[in-house]
């Protein structure tokens, strides 16, 4: 605990943009067969450094078959709340769940950057007999406490009750118990993220264990199985009071991104596959003056022709590429909504200055289940743009390649290995790769979602509008 706020902390988006720019990334590290223990690389993203774009520190874990895919910090500028705050914790822990272990590793950084190691290890019995929950996925830092969903109820599939969320101590990192009070019809889990001032929480869905843990499930998709709802929630009250089904259709609605500024009262939704057309979707969901939520699908990205020889066994019938929106981002002045096109190889950046009109601003290609584009240095790139971060002040985007593995190997049957890269952002849009941020990772591994030295945009809450 520190005498006087964390100055990572910010009250405001537009603060946070102003703060000093990032020389630090953290990324995640799996091994998909489970040959080897997972990690933590600490890289290197100053320009003016000599080791620029190379791994400086690495963390690797004492046990093997974790699988790493999302995490987040025990602490952010959720603190500063005027209700309910910890304004004196540090930006010091990331906690880093095991998704096929249930496991959680807490990992201190404080120190530099090859200072990193582990402070804490929660091992599943805990988690199982605390919350009845199992595959802890997302990591949001809370006012009060750490927030984790879940992506599997109890029993050795994971489908013995519904999985959620629940809250861990953010000091000694126990766990305390589960969030929900009255869920209503949630019953599936993936994503979540609140306006902390406006006391609401939005959730979305992803399937069940059984519908992801050994690939994705041909049947169960064009069966229209997987989740297709976004729930939202009395935040307070651990209440859902409201829950909007987008269609169907419309099969994995995952990553949500609401407006960073709290005064504003909307966000963002991607829809991984249409199972009508094979779009990809953008949906913009907001609360009207009355407190009832809305959503409408405001972006489609259409799929790509294709050769059937060029297509992975899953894709071959339809003789297309689906775009596959696999995450997006939102950046901290709430201008420009990135979205990462897994399939096809291509991000997408659009204004979303007007929420309910998105327009194109710019788009790289690299990589892609058919177009294989390679990365401006001439390394190859395999896999598409998966998990991505924005630095705070908007002028760069890094990302990642590897989705899940099973899912890597059904849509990328030639490999993913670990890549990391990063474009420049034009100061009124645009996108230009940097042929010289290329992150070489040890062999065998994949990398997944990247965390920034004092915060990122899918990271922070802020609990005052930008003045």
């Amino acid at each position: 605990m520190t005498v006087r706020p964390d100055p990572t902390f910010h009250a405001s988006p537009k603060l946070a943009m102003e703060a000093p720019a990032e020389t630090l990334a953290y990324t995640l590290m799996l091994s998909p067969d489970g040959s080897q223990p997972d990690g933590l690389a600490v890289v290197d993203v100053d320009p003016a450094s000599p080791d620029y774009g190379k791994i400086v520190h690495q963390v690797i874990m004492p046990y093997t078959g974790d699988e790493f895919h999302h995490f987040g910090w025990n602490a952010c500028s959720s603190a500063l709340s005027p209700l309910s705050g910890h304004a004196f914790l540090e930006r010091r822990y990331l906690i880093i769940p095991g998704i096929r272990s249930s496991r959680i590793y807490v990992i201190d950084v404080k120190g530099g950057p090859k200072a990193a190691k582990i402070h804490k290890i929660i091992e599943p019995e805990e988690i199982f007999s605390k919350t009845g929950y199992s595959r802890p996925h997302t990591v949001h830092c809370g006012p009060e406490g750490i927030y984790v969903s879940t992506l599997g109820g109890g029993g050795a599939d994971g489908t013995d009750g519904p999985p959620g969320i629940f809250i861990m101590d953010c000091e000694t990192f126990d766990v305390v118990g589960r969030y929900e009070m009255d869920r209503g019809v949630q019953d599936k889990q993936y994503d979540f993220w609140w306006n902390l001032p406006r006391n609401y929480m939005v959730s979305s869905e992803w399937g069940l264990p059984p519908q992801y843990e050994n690939g994705i499930v041909p049947e169960d998709l064009l069966s229209n199985k997987y989740g297709h709802s976004i729930h939202f929630w009395d935040l307070a009250a651990r209440k859902n009071i409201q829950t909007i089904d987008l269609g169907a259709n419309h099969q994995m609605a995952l990553e949500v991104r609401p407006a960073h500024d709290p005064i504003k009262q909307y966000g963002f939704c991607g829809v991984v596959v249409d199972t009508t057309n094979l779009e990809g979707s953008i949906w913009t969901w907001w609360r009207d003056e009355s407190g009832k939520f809305h959503a409408e699908k405001t972006i489609t990205i259409p799929p790509e022709p294709a050769d059937p020889a060029d297509l992975p066994d899953l894709l071959k019938g339809f003789s297309a590429v689906p775009p596959l929106v696999t995450d997006i981002d939102l950046s901290l002045d709430d201008r420009f909504l990135y979205v990462a096109c897994w399939g096809t190889g291509e991000l997408r950046q659009y204004d979303v200055s007007d929420p309910m009109k998105p327009v194109l601003a710019g788009s790289v290609h690299i990589g892609g289940i058919v177009r294989r584009t390679a990365h401006p240095s001439g390394k190859p790139f395999a896999g598409g743009p998966q998990m991505l971060e924005i630095s705070r002040n908007g002028k760069h985007v890094y990302w990642t390649n590897s989705l899940y593995s099973t899912w890597d190997d059904q849509f990328y049957p030639a490999g993913v290995p670990a890549a990391m890269v990063k474009a420049d952002v034009g100061a009124n849009g645009g996108l230009t790769l940097d042929p010289n941020f290329f992150v070489d990772f040890p062999k065998g591994y994949r990398s997944h979602q990247i965390r920034l030295e004092g915060g990122d945009c899918s990271t922070d809450s802020f609990c005052y509008p930008s003045a």
